[in-house]
């Protein structure tokens, strides 16, 4: 089974940020693993919510 690939804005979406605070965080080297491809900033679905997970794993 294959992850579905989310955009900047549906990431942002799933993390309840805007997607200029996604990209900023992508900045930082504090948003969720990412990768370029076809040219447009790509995230995993499970790598999204492997991120949403471990912050409240941090508690």
């Amino acid at each position: 089974m294959t992850d579905q690939l989310l955009t900047v804005t549906e990431a942002a979406e799933r993390l309840r940020t805007s997607p200029s605070g996604l990209r900023w965080q992508i900045h930082q080297g504090t948003a969720p693993k990412s990768a370029k491809i076809g040219g447009r900033r790509m995230f995993r679905e499970s790598d999204v919510e492997a991120f949403i997970a471990a912050a409240f794993s941090d508690q």
